[in-house]
């Protein structure tokens, strides 16, 4: 015997026993082993691990998990790998501790209440299953007054800066899909539909798009650019939140086809196909052969060549990306040796939290995907990702330094709902292949063949029947499938009414080698620095409106060199710090790295001439009962004589414009809200402009900090096209713009800024 308990191998048997093997860690037997360190199982409710992580940290590492509830009314795992039996128990008992006594879902051990995203991915994973009662009501804890989804704090004052509440619609559906509850049915559908009319008045870029931060990302300067305020996060576009927003629109399809409001099925089904359209159109990047993370800028929008997991799993799950891609992206998403990054490569001077980490529950969907699309050994090293941390730290924490593997991150949770719920889901989803459809159970396990062996879950629930299901052998096709010894047609579903009355299904594989497939395998990657570039004037042309600058930067340290832009295009590469912009436009510069590892676009600066409007009548000082942090002095910094406050209920705000050119025109306002801080609470301003009685965008006014009203920014830019004459531009509140706090909903605007763009 060895230290611990562990049970000495031969190579020969090692070798059989051997599950996973990544430069970071290897499964072997019932053991994990990380460097000095192992975690082992004792019997089917014990765990026991050596792991020591990094001195000082907040957060204490547990070394021994042992059952702590009653799981007699849950599945029960037999056969296989003990450490895989003892990793699902611990799932299923630390869900029992995530029902709270109001019978809704805690976030986690650190982490009290529901959260939008977070309990509906977990639904979707595996809660509505194992608990339907507590997802149902959870869910309907994130509705508001109004009859909408909330979005959860986030970003700059929640949405419209966070935009994926919508997955609500998904996990709502899912449930539909375990229980068959009509009822729940018709109270979630006109929810969804509120939900999704108010987004189209006001998230929709012109190109049909979501707008938006990328999904569950809400610390802004993890994942995007230092310089990119919370306002520019509103006009960015995501490719996981839109991914999932098309997820959304299926899910609502299928919703109103189950309620018989066929052409409401085929607008929404024709809606989700046009968004996955596009998708592909914006994001997909043939030279990578996955999709880019999202576009950002200010008047013009790049494409971030970044990886990104979740959105990346998300379009093979919900049949987003064209199949032709599925297991295109499968092989090409970057997987590091501990697992498939939040997403890669990582920013560099930015701690581990979103940025240079691993979530299980990510790495849950990736794992999904990755049997979806056929790819064996991306399953194997997938289960792996999350089951090496479940064992070496005895719980199911919330996220990993992608260095090291360890939970030295900037905020942690162990007992984490949405890691315990993908762990649940890799048992459940892929090694016994039960998938939950509108009219009964698929059963379509997707066994590698190290994972070959017997294994049974029993007392599985399904529509208040309780059922066992048996998958012998290995594979990703089903030899035969029985229930109750009567044998079925693999490939279709069983209907719930054949198990209405519980059963016994009995599946066998049919023990042939999957179809090769690769993962893309890669050593952790931080990418450049962000250039942080200025303009130095040079010669004016007044003639044609024209200031001709040098566009210059700081220079980084170990650079291949840097990509100019104009307008959102490439026009130069270089190695030196500057370079003339000879004509107008918006310009940026981009590092790249000797392997042409991309960096962040620096901050746009642009050398077009700026028309300023200050508001009629101006103010200095604030009325509004709306205003959450009243300063000990009246804002200050403003131009102009004072500035226009707004709130739901003061009159709409207008300047007059004149254009002397024909041409498309970014209209900003310069703002102040400092009714919350920039990375949480409710209370984004949301107005819409006019121009002559139309509506032409939605402004966003995120908040800046708490009590800052001296700290100015700039709104996002509405782009509208006008012809030479003049205009009112007219700022008013619509029921559109209603936020997430609903009774707050205030700033302040020092004046309107205008610039012909193109």
């Amino acid at each position: 015997m060895l230290a611990g308990g562990a049970m000495a191998l031969s190579a020969g048997a090692a070798e059989r026993d051997l599950f996973v093997q990544t430069d970071a860690y290897r499964w072997v037997g019932d053991t994990i082993y990380q460097n000095e360190f192992k975690a082992w199982a004792d019997n089917p409710y014990r765990i026991r691990s050596t792991y020591k992580g990094r001195p000082g940290y907040f957060m204490p590492i547990e070394q021994t998990w042992t059952r702590r509830n009653d799981l007699s009314s849950y599945p029960v795992l037999k056969g296989g790998n003990l450490l895989h039996q003892a990793i699902y128990n611990m799932g299923l008992d630390e869900m029992v501790n995530a029902v709270e006594p109001d019978t809704t879902l805690r976030t986690g051990q650190e982490w009290a209440g529901v959260w939008t995203r977070d309990v509906s991915y977990s639904i979707i994973l595996s809660m509505a299953a194992l608990q339907p009662e507590a997802s149902m009501i959870s869910l309907m804890r994130k509705i508001n007054p109004s009859g909408q989804i909330i979005q959860d704090t986030g970003s700059g004052g929640a949405w419209p800066i966070s935009t994926d509440r919508m997955i609500w619609v998904v996990a709502a559906y899912e449930i539909y899909k375990v229980t068959g509850d009509k009822a729940w049915l018709e109270k979630v559908y006109p929810i969804a539909l509120r939900s999704i009319d108010k987004d189209d008045k006001t998230i929709m870029s012109e190109r049909g798009l979501v707008k938006g931060e990328t999904s569950f990302m809400d610390w802004r300067e993890q994942s995007y650019p230092k310089w990119m305020q919370t306002a520019d996060i509103s006009q960015s576009e995501a490719m996981g939140t839109n991914v999932l927003y098309a997820a959304v629109l299926k899910a609502v399809s299928e919703m109103a086809s189950e309620l018989g409001h066929k052409k409401v099925s085929v607008d929404y089904a024709d809606r989700a196909a046009e968004l996955a359209a596009e998708i592909d159109r914006t994001f997909y990047m043939p030279d990578k052969g996955y999709y880019g993370m999202y576009t950002y800028g200010r008047d013009n929008m790049t494409l971030n060549p970044r990886a990104e997991t979740l959105g990346e799993a998300l379009a093979i799950l919900y049949d987003i990306a064209p199949a032709d891609r599925q297991k295109e992206i499968s092989q090409s998403n970057p997987v590091t040796p501990f697992g498939p990054a939040i997403f890669y490569p990582q920013i560099a001077d930015m701690p581990s939290y979103h940025n240079n980490a691993l979530w299980p529950f990510v790495g849950s969907y990736w794992t999904l995907a990755q049997a979806k699309a056929g790819n064996e050994p991306g399953v194997v090293e997938g289960i792996g990702s999350v089951f090496r941390p479940a064992a070496l730290f005895a719980t199911n924490k919330e996220n990993f330094n992608l260095d090291n593997g360890d939970i030295f991150t900037e905020l942690n949770s162990s007992n984490m709902l949405w890691s315990l719920a993908g762990n649940l889901a890799l048992t459940q989803q892929v090694l016994m292949g039960i998938h939950f459809e509108k009219d009964g159970l698929r059963i379509a396990p997707f066994v590698p063949e190290v994972f070959a062996a017997g294994r049974t879950l029993d007392n599985f629930p399904y529509r208040g029947a309780r059922i066992s299901v048996t998958v012998n052998g290995y594979g990703d096709k089903v030899k035969t499938l029985k229930l109750n010894g009567k044998e079925l047609d693999p490939a279709k579903t069983i209907p719930a009414k054949a198990l209405a009355k519980g059963g016994r299904i009995e599946v066998t594989m049919n023990n042939e080698p999957i179809a090769p497939m690769t993962i893309n395998r890669r050593a952790n990657l931080k990418a450049p620095l962000t250039p942080v570039a200025w303009m130095e004037r040079t010669t004016e042309f007044p003639s044609e409106g024209v200031t001709q600058n040098l566009l210059r930067w700081n220079p980084i340290e170990y650079i291949g060199g840097y990509i100019v832009l104009k307008d959102g295009k490439e026009v130069a590469r270089t190695r030196q710090t500057q370079y003339a912009a000879t004509t107008p436009g918006e310009w940026q510069v981009i590092g790249y790295a000797g392997d042409g590892t991309q960096g962040f676009a620096s901050e746009p600066r642009s050398n077009r001439p700026v028309t300023v409007l200050e508001f009629a009548g101006e103010s200095t000082s604030m009325t509004s009962p709306e205003i959450s942090y009243r300063p000990d002095t009246m804002p200050e910094g403003f131009s102009g004589a004072g500035f226009a406050e707004t709130d739901r209920t003061m009159p709409s705000r207008g300047v007059t414009l004149d254009v002397a050119e024909e041409g498309v025109y970014a209209v900003r306002v310069r703002y102040a809200n400092g009714n919350g801080p920039v990375n949480t609470e409710n209370k984004a301003a949301v107005r819409t402009l006019s121009v002559d009685g139309i509506k032409a965008g939605t402004l966003v006014m995120p908040q800046r900090g708490v009590a800052n009203w001296d700290d100015w920014g700039m709104s996002n830019g509405v782009q509208v096209s006008l012809t030479p004459g003049q205009y009112k531009l007219v700022i008013e509140y619509l029921p559109e713009d209603e936020n997430m706090n609903i009774a707050a909903n205030h700033a302040i605007m020092d004046r309107v800024e205008v610039v012909r763009v193109k």
